[in-house]
This record gives C-alpha cells, sequence and structure tokens, in this order.
C-alpha cells in the first residue's frame, strides 16, 4: 500500500475535513486530484469508511481510470467504491434499477455514431435529407426536447408499447416531431438510452420510489465531485438528491478554469456553492506546483480583468524561469517561420520535440504552421480530440462484439455488410419493411429470409454462422475479440486496404481488452467489458512521442507541458468574432488563462498582422493587453499605434467592459430588492442593452429594468434542486 507523502497546509485540511460541505477552490497546477484521492484514502483508512460508501465523481472515463488506480494503490483494496463520470454512475444505477424503467439490464449506451444510425432509418422511412435537418442539428434538437420542451418524454419511452410509440412517430407532421419519436421509437425499439436518459431517468426514479432514492441516498455517506466548474443543471439536480440523507458533499473545483458553458456548465454554481449549501466550508488551494513565477503573475494578472469569479492568485515555490516570451509578426506566414525558429533555439537549450506544445483557439490555425513544419522537417502530431473509441475500426469491433449479446438493429447494420457480403440498398431495405411488418429485429428478419431467392448471391448464411457460432461466454474477451476479426474478414480487409494505422488501433483495442481482463479478474467477461466502455469519451493518444504537439486550447485542458507556445493571439480569433456579451468574452479570457497554465517552464505568446477572413486587419488580443508589459518580454514588439486601436477597440464596447461598479452587476439567480416594486429575483442579465429582467413577487409579473437602476442585492433565489 503506497505511503501518504506530505502534504501542504491546505491540502491537509481538505483532505481532513470529512463531515458536512466542503467547497475546495483548486487553482490550475495545485493538486487537486492528488487532494482528492487522499481524502478518499484517509475516509478508509483512517476513519474506516468502506469504499463502496463512497462515491467520487470525475469529468471524464479517463480521469476516472487514473483517479481508481491512484486510490487503489493509496488504500490497498480491490474495492474502490463509485468512481465515475455522472454518466457512468447513472449507467450502473440504472443497471441496478432497470425494472423500474421496464427496460433490461442489458441496455445499450447510445453515443453521437448509434444515434446518427438511429436518424439515418427515420430519415429513410419518412423520406427526410440533411436538406431538412442535418443529424448534428437534429440530435442538438432532441437534446432540448428531452431537456426543455418535452421534458416529461420519458413517459413515452416507458410506458407506451412499441406499438403505441411507432403510432405516435407515424402520425407526427412536424419535421421536429417526425425525427423526435422516430428516435424515441429506434431507442424503445433498441433498448438503447442516450446520456441525457441516464441522468433523467436515475432522477425519475428517484422521484417516483422513495425506497429506491432512500436506498441509494443512505449507500452513499460521501460524495467527492471534481471539475465542479463543469457541471450541467442535469448534474447539479442528481447531485443534490444523492447528498440529501448523510449531507456529506464535497466538491473541487476553479471557477477559473469554467470553460464547457456551451455544453450546458454553469460557473455559477461553485460560485454559489456556499449560498445554496449553508454552513460551507471554503477552503483555497493556490500553491502551484507546475509552473514557474514569471507565467503565474501572467496567468495572475490576466485572470484577474474577469469579474464572476472567487478571487484568487496562484503562487508557487518553483525556481524562477524566463520572462513569458510575447512575439509580434508582419503576416502568419512570418508566424510560422518565427515558431520554428523558437523550435529551434528551444532544441538547442535541451528540450525535446515532445516537451514543445502549440495551442490554437480553432484547428484552422494550424494551417500556416503545418505548411511551415513539413517544409522544415520539423516532426509534428495533431491531437483532434477524436475519442479513440470513436474511429471507424474501434466502432465496427465493438458493433460486433455487440451482435453477440444484443442482436440489435444498429450493430446490425454497421456488420452485416462489413466486410462486403453483397446485402446491397435494396436487401437491407427489404429487410427493414420486413421487420417493420412483423414487429422483429433486423436479425430476425434476416434469418427468416436468409434461405429465401432474394439473399441467394450473398453471405449472409456466413454473417449468422459468425455470430451464432462464437461461444463467447466460455472464451475471454480477447479471444472472443481476435476470433471474430478474423472469421469475419475484417482484419483481412484491412491488409487489403493497406490501412496500417487503422490494424494498429486494433492491436490498441486488443491490448485495452487484455488489461481489462486483467484488471476484472473474474468479473471480465464481454458484458462486464461492453459496460466498461460504453461511455468513454477520453482520447487514449499516446502523447510521448518524440514529435511537437499542437492542439485546441479546450483539447489541452488537464494536460501540461513543459513549453507551451500559443498562437493567433489576435483580436476577433482569441477571443473568438463570436463573443458578443461580457459572459462569453469571460469565458474567452478563461480560456486563454487555461492556455497559459499549462506551461511548466517557458510560455511564448504570438500573434501577427495581416487580413481576417472578414476582411478586416489583425490586431493584438486584449489578452497582451490584460497583462502588464514588464511581465512579457516583447521580440519584437508591435508598434504602438496597434496597441492603441486595441485598447480603444476594447473601451467602445462597453458591454465587454468590466462594469464600473462591481456591486452593480447582477446575474440569473440573484435576489434583489427594488424600493418601489420590492422584493424580486433576476431572470436574465443583457450585456448588450445592460439591462435585467426581473421577477418581482408582490407584482408576480416580469419588468426590465436598467442596469442602472437602484437595486439592492440581497442574496442568490434558491434553485430548484430536485428532491432531498
Amino acid at each position: 500500500m503506497e505511503q501518504m507523502p506530505v502534504l501542504n497546509e491546505k491540502q491537509l485540511e481538505a483532505v481532513e475535513q470529512s463531515e458536512g460541505y466542503v467547497r475546495v477552490v483548486a487553482g490550475a497546477g495545485s493538486g487537486k486530484t492528488r487532494t482528492l484521492a487522499y481524502r478518499f484514502a484517509y475516509l478508509v483508512n483512517e476513519l474506516g469508511i468502506l469504499p463502496s460508501s463512497i462515491l467520487c465523481v470525475t469529468f471524464t472515463n479517463k480521469s476516472a481510470n487514473e483517479m481508481r488506480n491512484r486510490i487503489h494503490r493509496l488504500i490497498g483494496d480491490a474495492d474502490t467504491g463509485y468512481i465515475s463520470t455522472f454518466h457512468g454512475f447513472c449507467n450502473t444505477v440504472l443497471k441496478e434499477e432497470a425494472n423500474a424503467i421496464h427496460f433490461p439490464k442489458s441496455f445499450m449506451v447510445l453515443d453521437n455514431a448509434d444515434i446518427d444510425s438511429m436518424l439515418k432509418i427515420v430519415y429513410e422511412q419518412r423520406g427526410l435529407t440533411s436538406r431538412d435537418m442535418t443529424f448534428s442539428k437534429a440530435r442538438d434538437m432532441i437534446e432540448i426536447q428531452k431537456i426543455d420542451r418535452k421534458p416529461d418524454y420519458y413517459y413515452d419511452l416507458i410506458s407506451l408499447s412499441l406499438d403505441q410509440l411507432y403510432e405516435k412517430y407515424a402520425r407526427a407532421i412536424e419535421t421536429d416531431d417526425i425525427i423526435f419519436y422516430g428516435y424515441l421509437y429506434q431507442q424503445k425499439k433498441n433498448f438503447g438510452l442516450d446520456y441525457n436518459d441516464l441522468i433523467i431517468l436515475s432522477l425519475f426514479i428517484f422521484k417516483e420510489n422513495d425506497e429506491i432514492r432512500l436506498k441509494w441516498q443512505e449507500r452513499l455517506e460521501y460524495i467527492m465531485i471534481d471539475e465542479f466548474q463543469d457541471i450541467d443543471s442535469l448534474q447539479y439536480r442528481l447531485m443534490n438528491v444523492l447528498q440529501g440523507y448523510h449531507k456529506n458533499l464535497f466538491v473541487v473545483g476553479d471557477p477559473d478554469q469554467t470553460i464547457y458553458t456551451w455544453r450546458g456548465a454553469n460557473v455559477r454554481f461553485l460560485l454559489d456553492f456556499d449560498q445554496n449549501y449553508p454552513q460551507t466550508k471554503t477552503i483555497y488551494l493556490n500553491e502551484n506546483y507546475r509552473s514557474t513565477p514569471q507565467i503565474l503573475e501572467a496567468a495572475n494578472k490576466l485572470i484577474a480583468v474577469n469579474y464572476n469569479r472567487l478571487p484568487k492568485d496562484l503562487y508557487t515555490k518553483n525556481q524562477a524561469g524566463p520572462n513569458v516570451h510575447a512575439m509580434h509578426f508582419e503576416d502568419t506566414a512570418k508566424e510560422a517561420k518565427g515558431i520554428v525558429e523558437v523550435i529551434h533555439h528551444l532544441l538547442h537549450k535541451g528540450y525535446e520535440y515532445r516537451d514543445i506544445a502549440i495551442l490554437y483557439r480553432a484547428h484552422y490555425l494550424s494551417r500556416t504552421l503545418e505548411d511551415e513544419f513539413l517544409q522544415q522537417e520539423i516532426p509534428y502530431t495533431i491531437y483532434s480530440g477524436v475519442p479513440f473509441f470513436q474511429r471507424m475500426e474501434i466502432k465496427d469491433a465493438l458493433a460486433y462484439l455487440r451482435m453477440l449479446i444484443f442482436k440489435d438493429d444498429l450493430d446490425f447494420q454497421r456488420t452485416v455488410n462489413t466486410p462486403k457480403r453483397n446485402i446491397g440498398t435494396s436487401r437491407m431495405k427489404f429487410l427493414e419493411e420486413y421487420a417493420i411488418s412483423h414487429q422483429i429485429s433486423l436479425w430476425e428478419s434476416l434469418k427468416e429470409n436468409a434461405e429465401t431467392e432474394m439473399f441467394k448471391k450473398t453471405r449472409v448464411n456466413e454473417y449468422i454462422e459468425l455470430i451464432e457460432s462464437e461461444n463467447w461466454k466460455d472464451r475471454s474477451v480477447t479471444e472472443v475479440l481476435s476470433g471474430l476479426l478474423d472469421h469475419s474478414g475484417y482484419e483481412a480487409m484491412l491488409r487489403l486496404q493497406g490501412a496500417q494505422d487503422r490494424l494498429d488501433n486494433l492491436a490498441e483495442l486488443k491490448q485495452s481488452v487484455s488489461e481489462f481482463e486483467r484488471n476484472s479478474g473474474e468479473e471480465g467477461d464481454l458484458e462486464q467489458y461492453l459496460n466498461h466502455i460504453a461511455l468513454f469519451t477520453a482520447s487514449d493518444q499516446e502523447m510521448q512521442s518524440q514529435k511537437v504537439k499542437m492542439m485546441t486550447v479546450h483539447t489541452a485542458k488537464g494536460l501540461e507541458f513543459p513549453v507551451v507556445i500559443l498562437v493567433g493571439l489576435s483580436e476577433n480569433i482569441f477571443p473568438s468574432k463570436q463573443t458578443r456579451t461580457l459572459e462569453q468574452m469571460e469565458e474567452e479570457r478563461r480560456l486563454a488563462f487555461v492556455a497559459l497554465t499549462r506551461a511548466q517552464k517557458e510560455l511564448y505568446l504570438s500573434e501577427s498582422e495581416g487580413l481576417l477572413a472578414n476582411g478586416g486587419f489583425r490586431y493584438p488580443s486584449r489578452f497582451l493587453c490584460d497583462i502588464d508589459e514588464p511581465i512579457l518580454n516583447w521580440h519584437p514588439k508591435p508598434a504602438e499605434d496597434l496597441l492603441i486601436h486595441t485598447r480603444a477597440s476594447v473601451n467602445s464596447r462597453p458591454a465587454l467592459q468590466r462594469p464600473l461598479n462591481q456591486n452593480e452587476l447582477l446575474m440569473p439567480g440573484d435576489r434583489v430588492e427594488h424600493k418601489i416594486f420590492g422584493m424580486g429575483s433576476v431572470i436574465e442579465t443583457d450585456l448588450e442593452k445592460l439591462s435585467y429582467l426581473i421577477h418581482f413577487d408582490k407584482l408576480d409579473t416580469v419588468r426590465r429594468l436598467s442596469a442602472k437602476a437602484n437595486l439592492k442585492k440581497i442574496g442568490t433565489a434558491p434553485k430548484s434542486m430536485g428532491l432531498n
């Protein structure tokens, strides 16, 4: 069992604060993951709490695995409790409580590719095309319908029979309703649940069944949540339900790193935590173990401009390094050449290619750099953030594995003609129509028609024999996977295509299966493995190769590098040209803060002149102006008129400025008092018009008032938090 190292004073305080509501505001590089792990170990080793009584929630499955391994080393126990994402935990709940929603325990967890496969069926059945709605917009529409417009949709999914749901789908006229109910029908038919369903149905069970809710509340004596700044409203409601019995809730996060509001994250959950949970103990972790003092000075200066934050300054005892480098170039081509010169300089100082990360706001900014790198033979790799388990060959292999258990329509469509078995569009349409008319699956439709004239010249019998002959219950998952890839002809197909990278990915998949079996022991069967990987979203790419790493700042979140070069720091690029409100600008600044705090030893900030896509001229980013000049070592420095233009542009847009009186800035959820209208709650803050939409209690109506109105803030409105 691993010995606990020395923790700093604040980390130790957080670890030993075992009871009640605890908010840990953990700055970048301050050891928050270590603190979470050692608090778990403290509860188990020192207080005698059973690991199975602890829920530890992380933001990604990759971080959950890392946390699980770290805790296992600390407590020396195979039982590490519930360590997972919110979706992973809800998957566990629904597996145990599946009867409450009339679903089998072996339901499928759907990702975007699965949803698109279902949408394809709906579009073909109802004659829709991408002109009516793209799959991407359809997925967004379905999510909005489930969360906002049809919040009771799950009654249709749970209570209606398959025939009744199909009738509702068939009667739909509006495009949104056709797609939505067609998708629900496919979900019901395939026993598939998407990520939103996992949390919504768990909340439904807890609301409808007091006994089940109390069982889970009593079971989870301690709840710990990492990356709390990233949770959304559904996750917040779920958290509140689960903590309602023992009231031991420990959250860790950094408001300055809230960069996922477009995915539903709300920085107010962390900022207002102490108002929503009285008696909260707040602990600040400000000591940074990652970066030099010079890098932290620049980051602190940048983020201090934001208003919606908990004021704090990061500090470090690390050895001093060089000042932050800032570079200005005449155009993007010269910027790329300048970056190459910096790389050669860094190599001369003793750094390696793999020590260097180039970050940017959007992927298109990498083009000129790539051109120059290719000419100068600089080895590089671009991390697009595409998850390992989303790659085509991985999806195909897992679909074959799932066919052995589920035999569902989605995996059938993915595998039946991959490799080619002469089952084209007309034969698939026949199988689909036969399946609908007989209310059976496509797999059953194929089996019933395999010997008919239509399928005489196909290889469907080989496919049926493959799926039915794989005796997966008596073999290891590794053997089953290798057998499927071999006997199906899938690997042979890739060899003929010369797709060595895809074959390498399949080899990596086999390795991951082998590791799963070693870690799971006797429980490591095929069904458990499919549950294990069903929720994986994180990229599992090798980060140690001898190449310069290139990625967006969003992709770099949670990573660190000896040297960071942040490029494209121009107005309307970073911050983005889509930025219109103060909230959006603050998120852009938080994103820049994340970029700066990825650097361990050296940090370079780069911008260039030239033209924007809309024909406008490029000026230095306001984020460079946010950092005091003595902190930045310019080489060369932009002309003063360029910096003056940036400052003037910022000052001409009041909605994007910091308020003159910070106390006047009200946010949705704030409780206020007006000398005439009385008490009210802020519903909306319009930062373009500098006004508030407020619901006043005694008027029982909504009024829009200027931000200059004499309003006294008296607290935060109680949020709808679900059940206790």
